[in-house]
């Protein structure tokens, strides 16, 4: 499979991913709006979601699929098998340990995370019981992180792509059948979201049984104490668990922020925490269609040329990823600040979302859309980092990073509130990118293939002309009013959209772009 049909792929389950993720939170804005409920099951939520993308998704995957892919080249399959065997009991021996300690302390992360709840006792009192119900979901999807690295390093990224939109239908499930069911039985309806979150959890791995039998890497997890010993032993393991160490460190630095942030928020006005998991979901689609897509495919095609010593392969595989990014991205971009209110108001104006909150969520996507560029080039450029088991320069990287975020929201968020929040994370993250690049370019790993400064120009341009279309069409058009009117506004955007598709693809073409050279290279 060539590398842009793997990301195709990629960006596609990840679209029905965020699509379906989309419906569920506009059926949630719909039904419950922006109340501190809402920001008490979001914190809840976030609570097993930041140490997932510690654990699972972030540290434990960083380390993980670059050793693996290593392993599989010099060691062959059955060496690979032996190491997910070992790598697989130390996990969940770990998993078993933490979901313990998380539901027992659910009272101090809350505190930890959002101890603004506490202006409104009840939020802050849901928010605990619905961490308790949903902490374990953090063993699932540590399980299905494990599964998602092993079938990405054997090239078949299907099925890790599309398991979240499971989770996605679950909540979306629990919402249509269970919320009239809790609101008759005299149960707070808030409370449905907790089972769709677990059932999801549990579909999500489920999933993921078949694809590894069918590569023959199943794990075989040992529960004794004798299997845990064993599996310490392994050289693999040791490596896995020398390389997280860091590399747990520079993901607690993103989930630090991230921890501040919400703290920060749930000391603002009610609804801040909620504004801003809108603005979130929104930059999600840019951020995993391109940058999550392209760190999934390229980890371990970069760990592999690095371990068969092939720099040629390495240095254009990044720089390959690097101009997608760029292509994408820049746009992307430069729509999020222009065009950010159609978009909201479209999309969660509905039931209880009122029009303040439109605006609120559009001010924080804006924030942002400034910094969209360095957050989906870090999926690009840190794994340029991981592929070579260095998990230290990115660790010190997003350390200054996250100090600078922090200076930057108390400059802002006095003036901007929950906006500046994320306008200090879009700044950060151009700083972290920056570094990044810089440090691969000094060290040789990436070499800017001849053509960059006229591609720039030309993304510029083209990128000129589209937002000068979309800032138009923003003033235009009275978005909040239509609302009475959702078809024909639903309509309407749909069809900017696609013209703008067509006015930057266009503007590419005419300046002798040739786009074909990204699906061919």
């Amino acid at each position: 499979m060539s590398l842009f049909k793997a990301a195709s792929t990629v960006s596609l389950l990840t679209l029905a991913s965020r699509i379906t993720g989309l419906l569920r939170d506009l059926l949630m804005a719909a039904l419950f709006g922006a109340t501190a409920l809402t920001d008490a099951f979001y914190v809840a939520f976030r609570i097993p979601n930041l140490f997932r993308r510690i654990f699972g998704e972030g540290a434990f995957s960083q380390a993980f699929v670059p050793v693996l892919a290593a392993t599989r080249e010099k060691h062959g399959e059955a060496g690979a098998k032996a190491m997910v065997d070992h790598v697989s009991t130390i996990l969940l021996w770990t998993l078993v340990v933490l979901c313990i300690v998380g539901v027992v302390g659910a009272p101090l992360l809350v505190a930890a995370l959002a101890s603004g709840l506490r202006q409104t006792p009840h939020a802050y009192d849901a928010a605990v019981v619905m961490t308790r119900w949903m902490f374990p979901y953090i063993g699932f999807m540590s399980l299905v992180a494990l599964a998602g690295g092993i079938l990405n390093t054997w090239k078949k990224f299907a099925v890790p792509a599309f398991a979240p939109v499971l989770l996605n239908v679950a909540l979306i499930t629990s919402m249509l059948v269970l919320v009239p069911l809790f609101r008759q039985w005299g149960i707070e309806p808030i409370y449905s979201q907790c089972v769709g979150v677990m059932v999801g959890g549990v579909l999500q791995l489920a999933i993921q049984i078949p694809a590894l039998r069918s590569i023959g890497q199943w794990p075989r997890l040992g529960a004794s104490v004798a299997a845990l010993r064993a599996a310490w032993r392994d050289e693999g393991t040791r490596q896995v668990l020398r390389l997280m160490l860091p590399a747990l460190l520079g993901v607690s630095v993103a989930q630090i922020s991230l921890l501040i942030n919400t703290q920060i928020a749930s000391w603002l006005q009610p609804g801040s925490v909620s504004w801003l998991n809108a603005a979130d979901r929104l930059m999600e689609f840019p951020t995993a269609l391109l940058g999550v897509a392209l760190g999934v495919v390229l980890m371990p095609q970069l760990a592999s040329a690095r371990a068969a010593g092939d720099t040629k392969r390495y240095g254009d595989l990044l720089d390959w990823g690097l101009r997608l990014v760029v292509l994408l991205a820049v746009p992307s971009s430069a729509a999020l600040l222009v065009f950010a209110q159609p978009l909201v108001a479209t999309l969660f104006h509905y039931g209880a979302f009122q029009d303040r909150d439109v605006v609120q969520v559009a001010f924080a996507l804006g924030g942002y859309g400034t910094g969209l560029l360095g957050l989906v080039a870090i999926k690009v450029l840190a794994p340029g980092y991981y592929a070579s088991h260095d998990m230290k320069t990115p660790m010190r990287i997003a350390i200054v990073a996250l100090v600078a975020t922090q200076v930057l929201n108390v400059l802002l968020v006095p003036r901007l509130q929950h906006a500046g929040l994320a306008l200090s994370i879009g700044l950060g993250a151009l700083l972290n990118a920056g570094w990044l690049l810089l440090g691969l370019r000094r060290r040789g790993s990436w070499t800017p293939a001849p053509g960059w400064p006229r591609f720039l120009l030309q993304v510029v341009a083209a990128t000129a002309l589209l937002a000068a279309f979309l800032a138009w069409t923003a003033t235009r058009f009275d978005w909040l009013a239509m609302r009475a009117e959702a078809p024909m506004r639903v309509g309407l955007l749909a069809a900017l959209l696609v013209a703008s598709a067509l006015i930057y693809f266009g503007a590419l073409t005419a300046a002798g772009l040739r786009l074909r050279q990204f699906v061919t290279r």
